[in-house]
């Protein structure tokens, strides 16, 4: 194990394996050390605004459009101009940062590769630096991948790299500054930046990134005061970082213009993250007792609120001279089931025809094998054209009413809180044992699409609305009962290892306990 020279008042509490400190360099840890002593006051009041905001929505308020910002989203402006390489995004595929994952990305024929320090990957330090290495590695076109007698190496063309740091409310626990945890996605985003970011610029790209999870464009103006300090310290000029904006939050849903216009000399648009959008419904309104939802399956981007939302996102970014990329399917491939493959084929072709006629830019997905298939959608409709952006959408009037229209609420069965249950034990175990992207239920599952199914049953127990179709009312026992029944279930199809037993206590506590965790993975993160 290596030990490294630090910048005066840090830690790292961690093994130094090797390899790490191509990434862990006195320089990059300094530019660390410096955005944190300039940044962290801010990020702290910023989640302390979240708290006594989630306390005025339990007490009843509804949110609504910014009255303080009204000249913002009534003015005549627009985004900085888009740099070549990020005009023509049609298929976005992501993944986490795994060396294997990473190749397969980045060859898959999408136009663009959002590798993913966030909800797709278990935040494992080992996960977190390795990560970074891999990503230093495929910018130069070294990184290759021995497996079963194969080499993986890149192909000649690659898809356009983005980055996703982790969320405000996360912490790197194992990096201290001056005695204070350093935020994990300040972290993220000052190693990638500072090691790979001429280097982009050099290779006819730049370090582009996806900024996740924000409640407000006070917290979009943080990340653009962070990137310009940044880039003055790396030597970029200013507005060479572009970053696009996951409106994943129901408070960011009300600020998407202030959002774009914070971030505007460095923004690449905005994004529809639907599945961290169902869940911060459900945790926003969730004493709300009018507020419950039908069987997660059944709340897609067709129920009222979801179409309300995707249709102001889009209308936003045109409006400002901004992509519009649409969210991720959570479909994938079924190899050993010719039927089953053509109906999820049938879903995904469904969705991304959906959005492209809309006049959405692009939309992701997260499996190599669906790129052609969202590529031929986009292709339909855009035809050789990079994006749609000229295209308007005048007639869209999306009120706040309209994006609080909670529909579907009925049914809620039993296969559905069964299948809640089954998917937050098994992706809790994986998560656990370091795996945070997992295929159950023929299903791509990552943090996001857990949170809905913890948030659910813990909603459901509550809420008067939460009845099963049959008229049997949620209770925690019933729920209890179930973890037991679904984790016997989990054991017998062949899932070994201890972090599963573990991730039904998790599971079982979370979504019966009386006070409502804010994330699943908050205080999971404290037994990795």
């Amino acid at each position: 194990m290596t030990t490294l020279p630090l910048p005066e008042g840090m830690q790292i509490n961690a093994p130094i394996l090797p390899g790490f400190e191509t990434i862990l360099t006195p320089a990059a840890l300094a530019l660390v050390a410096q955005l944190h002593r300039a940044f962290e006051p801010r990020r702290r009041e910023l989640l302390a605004a979240r708290v006594e905001r989630a306390k005025r929505l339990d007490a009843g308020e509804r949110p609504d459009f910014l009255p303080e910002t009204k000249a913002i989203r009534e003015g005549d402006w627009q985004i900085a101009p888009l740099p070549k390489a990020l005009e023509c995004r049609r298929v976005e595929i992501t993944g986490p940062v795994e060396a294997k994952m990473v190749i397969n990305a980045f060859n898959s024929g999408a136009d663009s590769y959002m590798s993913d320090f966030e909800d797709s990957n278990s935040p494992k330090w080992a996960n977190q630096i390795q990560g970074q290495v891999n990503l230093f590695r495929a910018v130069r076109r070294t990184l290759t991948v021995g497996s079963k007698g194969k080499t993986y190496k890149l192909n000649d063309k690659i898809a356009t790299l983005q980055v996703r740091p982790r969320g405000w409310h996360l912490d790197e626990k194992h990096v201290l500054v001056d005695g204070e945890r350093v935020s994990g996605g300040i972290f993220d985003f000052a190693l990638f930046l500072f090691h790979n970011g001429a280097e982009q610029v050099a290779r006819g790209a730049g370090p582009y990134f996806y900024l996740p999870k924000m409640e407000s464009h006070l917290e979009a103006r943080l990340w653009n005061d962070i990137f310009v300090m940044a880039q003055q310290q790396v030597g970029l000029p200013r507005g060479t970082v572009k970053a696009t904006v996951l409106i994943e939050t129901i408070l960011a849903a009300f600020e998407m213009d202030e959002i774009l216009y914070e971030l505007r000399e460095h923004s690449a648009g905005l994004n529809a993250g639907r599945w961290d959008y169902i869940f911060s419904c459900i945790k926003k309104f969730k004493n709300d007792r009018d507020f419950c939802l039908a069987d997660r399956k059944l709340v897609t981007m067709t129920a009222p609120f979801m179409r309300a939302y995707a249709l102001l996102l889009l209308k936003t970014c045109h409006q400002r001279g901004a992509p519009a990329i649409g969210g991720m399917s959570a479909l994938i491939p079924i190899k050993d089931d010719p039927e089953k493959n053509a109906i999820a084929m049938a879903g995904i072709i469904k969705d991304k025809r959906r959005d492209a006629n809309d006049g959405y830019d692009g939309g992701w997905v997260a499996h190599p094998g669906l790129v052609d298939v969202a590529m031929k959608e986009f292709i339909d409709v855009l035809g050789d054209k990079p994006n749609q952006i000229e295209r308007q959408k005048k007639y869209t009037h999306i009120q706040a009413e309209h994006l609080l229209e909670f529909k579907p609420e009925t049914p809620i069965t039993e296969a559905g809180l069964r299948m809640n249950i089954n998917v937050g034990i098994y992706y809790l175990g994986s998560w656990l044992a370091g795996n945070g992207c997992v295929p159950i239920f023929n299903l791509m599952e990552d943090a996001a699409t857990a949170e809905i199914s913890r948030s659910q049953v813990w909603q459901w127990i509550r809420s008067p609305k939460g009845v099963l179709a049959d008229g049997r009312k949620i209770t925690a026992e019933m729920v209890k009962a179930m973890v037991t029944e679904e984790l016997q279930g989990i054991k017998a199809a062949g899932y070994e290892g201890m972090t599963i037993d573990r991730a039904a206590q998790i599971f079982e506590q979370m979504s019966t306990q009386e006070a409502f965790a804010e994330f699943l993975t908050l205080p999971l993160y404290e037994e990795l």
